[in-house]
């Protein structure tokens, strides 16, 4: 292998047209065209074409048959099985609504902002006005291979490439008719089952016919899974686990229930909360383990109604051509048209509201309680219930994504010089849409006010047929992403010569534009100045939401030298500089919420960028290689241009005003209202790009022809990270951010509340550090070939520094932010490839534990296990985490060239998550956390494979 490496240096080198850094692994072998020769391909990591070699940058790449090793069957599963993904946003996240239907990549825990996702090596609109990508529009079966660049890379691809580049390469000069189809079922249950399709047909052949199109179908589907099918998230928010010896029990219950709890004031008199139901009967009418009594109060277990996974579809066409403009012109062009809906299913509506004391329910089932509790009902002043409105269902969102995405080029020779011309035209339009669950306000206080619908007593078909009318079914928001960019890329192959072989040069320039809009429904929007005379909003979901309209032009260029300096040591460097106008906001608001003309905002951005890398081989069997390179991100759209607007609930917490006017608006242990916008400002005040620097440095030794050890050591650094600051931080040091708290009318509510603004700073810094390895051992046995492969991520360091916060570390612990950096991630397969129709292949999978989430006694969320089986007092709980680890198994029998089935079991051991006392992030599921582990459980898959 290393003698072919070698060879290499003396090939002449092409611009290739935006993939990303040197190769990494062994796995990627060279490809050969029918004479023979070696053919020069585009290699992730640079922008150079040339025979697959080891480089100065680490890329891991996953072939065909490795892709179908993990038994994924999207690919976001097939993301999240890499050692070096971490933070990704996962289907699960959809459950709470925050997820929006989205599933992004993230290198090394560092976010999806960070990571840039290609297709065939160009660009995709991202989901919003941001710049992570929906993988979810991806169909996995129109995928050959996949290239991830575990370093930064934004002095080649652009200013959002810092952590890393995860590049989809996908089927190409196809000549003949596959169909694929795949069938997983969990062994618990059908409820999670997949099922996939796809059909690809290839016309002609580009070498022999001057031509080859290929066109592919893919139809994907996944059935939900409920909370209440699996045993360790049924029991929802009183779930019981033992801690150094004792019984403790996780209390996460919500005070919006149903029947609804009360809360009225009386004249110079502390307020009293209660039940009417329980007050008159003596219990809960709902029993366990949906509502549980505590005091006068009957408190909702709303995580054991939730879904663990959503129900997820996706249809798809994609497309791909090739024709021959003469012996060294080509034209090209790619399709893709794929239609994704995630329909997620959580909580019912939980929500307080104000009562109206002249309602029919108010005299019915109030006052008497008011009687019963002795509270004269004539001194009341004022009264607000906290409901869960299960009358109308659980909330089920169903979010569909429709992306277009459109290529088309043309590249050649020309007097020696390779070039490649191509536009890209790619978006995406996103549609929110009210299933179940959610109800109209003004409806909803109709049927109150009449008598129809009473909030006050059990539910059952009758009050759940008063309630029907006010249940919405209708869009709630549609958005539209999209981006242009035209690129012209040239390169030059022998530029000069130097002691090792020819020099190369890359060099190309990109113009882009990226377009927002939002378009939320009326009653999304809620009473706002531009609907002066509106006055419903949406009952479970959020109000406030203000349309925007914005893009923003940018441009790159940058230069790329391959330098063989010695037979042993090759040097490549590039630069790279790109320049973002100020973003353009046709729909702008004041602070208030008033429409005001047209601007732009925030700042213009420009900056240069560098990567320079090392590549020295010894001996023939060792590899050293090292880079270090800066980065550049412009703030995205969203975070300059976003209106000010309601940004749902906080997590639970204990009131953060202790005087002042802000006190009478504390509600106790509750959710807060949050308030989001953009950074519009310009000059200092205004948001800055982030930067940062990156270095990695690695070696390759392979001592025999069958054993290759791969370990790469990687640091990271950014500064002036475009961030809010953290509700953690925010709610439990008021002394220091009291200035974010004021009154918000909720329209909603009707009535003002408490709300925290967690506006845009560039406020934070970070350094992320880790070691990764990919090892690979292959053996002849007289039972057959048997191959070893292990790869693995271990992070030394993944810390933030915010101003007032300090610096925190995620490795191994729940932070504030919520989410989790394991230490260790590693995954090591063997495969044994029996005979010429048989291979097997058993992957185990491996996720260090971690400190879990910390409770506290004052928000009574752990409390101790009395002997009889009852609830003690509340108390500080700190725990760990237990690891998770799960063995896979699959046979695949391949009958001939043209017929394969494969069989296989993940999850072999039927291994349950582990669990985690965590009440915050990730989404409504509680005891176990959906964005580590996978709650399907042991799953049994078929995969067929034709080929006519």
């Amino acid at each position: 292998m290393f003698k072919e490496k070698v060879m290499a240096r003396s090939v002449r080198v092409l611009f290739a047209g935006g993939l990303v850094a040197g190769l990494s692994g062994p796995a990627l072998g060279q490809e050969a065209t029918r004479d023979g020769n070696m053919q020069r391909v585009e290699i992730t990591g640079s922008s150079i074409k040339r025979i697959n070699v080891e480089g100065a940058l680490p890329v891991q790449t996953l072939s065909k048959q490795q892709i179908e090793q993990t038994g994924a069957t999207t690919v976001a599963d097939l993301v999240g099985t890499l050692p070096s993904m971490q933070g990704m946003v996962t289907s699960s996240a959809s459950i709470n609504g925050g997820g929006g239907g989205v599933q992004t990549a993230s290198v090394h825990a560092i976010g999806s902002d960070y990571t840039l996702v290609l297709l065939n090596g160009r660009r995709v609109a991202p989901f919003g006005a941001g710049s992570a990508v929906n993988l979810a529009s991806i169909p996995l079966s129109a995928v050959e291979r996949v290239e991830i660049l575990t370093d930064g890379a934004s002095a080649l691809y652009g200013s959002d490439a810092i952590a890393g580049v995860v590049n989809f390469i996908l089927k190409k000069n196809q000549q003949d008719l596959q169909a694929e189809a795949t069938y997983n079922t969990p062994t618990a249950s059908s409820k999670g089952r997949t099922a996939n399709v796809s059909v690809s047909k290839g016309f002609g052949d580009l070498d022999t016919d001057g031509y080859n199109v290929l066109v592919a179908f893919n139809h994907d589907g996944q059935r939900e899974l409920d909370a209440a099918d699996r045993s360790f998230s049924a029991p929802g928010g009183v779930h019981q686990f033992t801690n150094n010896g004792k019984l403790y029990s996780l209390y996460q219950t919500s005070a919006n229930s149903i029947p609804a709890n009360v809360r009225v004031t009386q004249a110079g008199k502390d307020s009293v909360s209660f039940n009417p139901a329980y007050v008159l009967s003596g219990k809960c009418p709902v029993p366990a383990p949906y509502t549980f009594n505590t005091g006068n109060t009957c408190r909702f277990n709303y995580a054991a109604t939730v879904e663990d996974l959503p129900k997820l579809e996706r249809n798809g066409v994609f497309s791909s051509g090739s024709v021959k403009l003469g012996e060294s012109h080509n034209f090209f062009y790619e399709g893709l048209y794929s239609k994704f809906t995630s329909t997620a299913r959580y909580a019912a509506p939980a929500q307080p509201l104000t009562v109206d004391r002249n309602s029919l329910p108010y005299k019915t089932s109030v006052v008497p309680a008011l009687v019963k509790l002795g509270i004269d009902p004539a001194q009341v002043t004022g009264a607000t219930m906290s409901l869960r409105l299960v009358d109308a269902g659980g909330r089920m969102d169903a979010w569909e994504t429709l992306a277009k995405h459109g290529v088309v080029g043309v590249e050649g020779v020309v007097s020696g010089w390779d070039y490649k011309l191509s536009y890209t035209n790619s978006e995406n339009v996103s549609t929110e849409r009210a299933i179940a669950g959610y109800t109209s306000s003004d409806k909803l206080d109709a049927l109150i006010k009449a008598g129809t619908y009473n909030p006050f007593v059990a539910p059952d078909s009758t009050t759940r047929a008063a309630l029907a009318p006010a249940v919405l079914h209708q869009d709630i928001t549609e958005s539209l992403s999209k981006i242009q960019v035209a690129s012209a890329r040239l390169g030059c192959p022998d530029l000069f010569q130097l002691a090792g072989g020819n020099a190369g040069l890359g060099a190309g320039i990109d113009f882009m534009q990226q377009e927002y809009a939002a378009n939320p429904s009326p009653i999304q929007q809620g009473p706002n100045k531009l609907q002066p005379n509106w006055t419903d909003t949406v009952i479970g979901g959020g109000a406030g939401a203000l349309p925007f309209d914005t893009k923003r032009n940018s441009w790159g260029s940058f230069v790329e030298l391959a330098l063989p300096v010695t037979k042993t040591l090759d040097i490549s460097t590039s630069v790279r500089y790109d320049s973002y106008g100020a973003a353009k906001n046709s729909k702008n608001y004041d602070t208030e919420g008033n429409p005001i003309a047209p601007a732009t905002q925030g700042n213009k951005a420009s900056s240069a960028t560098y990567k320079l890398g090392a590549a020295w081989r010894p001996i023939e069997s060792l590899l050293v290689r090292a880079s270090y390179g800066t980065g550049f991100k412009a703030p995205t759209l969203d975070a300059i241009t976003t209106p000010v607007t309601n940004g749902g609930s906080s997590n639970f917490y204990a009131c953060p005003v202790k005087s002042g006017p802000l006190l009478p608006l504390c509600t106790g242990p509750a959710e807060y209202s949050l308030l989001v916008g953009g950074n519009p400002l310009s000059g200092p005040d205004g948001l800055r790009p982030e930067k940062s620097k990156q270095f990695t440095a690695g070696i390759r030794l392979e001592p025999m022809s069958n054993l290759s050890l791969g370990v790469d050591f990687w640091d990271i650094k950014l500064k002036d990270q475009i961030q809010s600051l953290p509700q953690d931080l925010v709610f439990t040091k008021p002394e220091s951010y009291g200035g974010l708290f004021q009154s918000y009318y909720d329209p909603i509510q009707k009535a003002n509340v408490l709300a925290a603004f967690l506006p845009n700073f560039n406020i934070a810094s970070s350094h992320y550090r880790g070691i990764d390895w990919d090892h690979t051992y292959s053996t002849n046995t007289r039972f057959g070939k048997v191959n070893l492969n292990w790869t693995g991520t271990y992070m030394l360091k993944a810390q933030q520094d915010v101003p007032g916060a300090g610096v925190e570390s995620s490795v191994g612990r729940f932070d504030s932010y919520n989410e989790v950096t394991f230490r260790l991630i590693q995954r090591l397969t063997a495969t044994w490839k029996q005979n010429a129709n048989f291979t097997h292949a058993l992957t185990f999978s491996y996720r260090s534990g971690y400190h879990d989430q910390a409770l506290s006694a004052d928000l009574g969320n752990a409390r101790l296990v009395n002997a009889d089986g009852t609830l003690g007092a509340a108390v500080d709980s700190v725990r760990d985490v237990k690891s998770y680890s799960t063995f896979d198994w699959q046979t695949k029998y391949k009958w001939n060239a043209n017929l394969s089935v494969t069989l296989g079991i993940k999850n072999l051991l039927n291994q349950d998550p582990p669990f985690t006392q965590r009440i915050d992030g990730g989404g409504n599921q509680l005891g176990y956390d959906g964005r580590y582990a996978d709650p399907l459980g042991r799953q049994i898959y078929v995969v067929s494979n034709v080929k006519f």
